[in-house]
């Protein structure tokens, strides 16, 4: 599959995601008009290095976020579906540079999967194919990190016990930043 079609399916996840949690919080059915902005497709917006930076529009708030795919994923040849790192910015809600992960697997309940940037080491929480930074307080630190370092590397747990190590490049995730961050203030 290629990169593009890849990081395609992942935007798919990613709205459809977005677009799920907005719809549990309406109390009431969307408009015409609102049920078209939900379902909006995200426009890219530029490619910097290993980081793709989009836009779409949730519900009538301006969404921003930056992807990536691992450069290596072992064990080799384990049966997955895409993986994939996110920071998004939901400036409506207050949230800026939010780190998820989709791990292309059913991850461990309970499990917590580990992220390493150079000396810097962070947890992340699991819940299905998703995990997130355990303490959000840690989120700039993690930010920080990923500015200064070169590769970041997630070890996560599958439901079946599999242990996964995916690395990914971080060229050009300082200049992604500076692109959502301008684009969703």
């Amino acid at each position: 599959m290629t990169n593009a079609r890849t990081l395609g399916l992942a935007v798919a996840l990613l709205l459809s995601a977005t677009t799920l949690a907005g719809a549990q919080q309406q109390t009431k059915a969307p408009s015409q008009p609102q049920q078209q902005q939900q379902a909006k497709a995200p426009t890219p917006l530029q490619t910097f290095e290993s980081w793709a930076t989009y836009t779409y529009n949730n519900a009538g708030a301006k969404v921003c976020y930056t992807a990536t795919q691992p450069t290596d994923k072992q064990p080799a040849g384990v049966n997955r579906d895409p993986v994939f790192m996110f920071i998004t910015n939901r400036p409506k809600e207050g949230v800026k540079h939010e780190v998820s992960v989709i791990a292309g697997y059913p991850y461990k309940e309970g499990s917590k999967t580990t992220v390493k940037i150079g000396d810097a080491t962070f947890s992340m929480y699991t819940k299905d194919q998703g995990a997130w930074v355990d303490n959000a307080a840690e989120e700039t630190r993690f930010i920080n990190a990923m500015k200064g370092g070169s590769t970041m590397v997630i070890t996560g747990t599958s439901r079946r016990g599999t242990v996964t190590t995916d690395t990914y490049s971080l060229k050009g995730i300082s200049a992604a930043l500076k692109r959502i961050d301008g684009e969703c203030q």
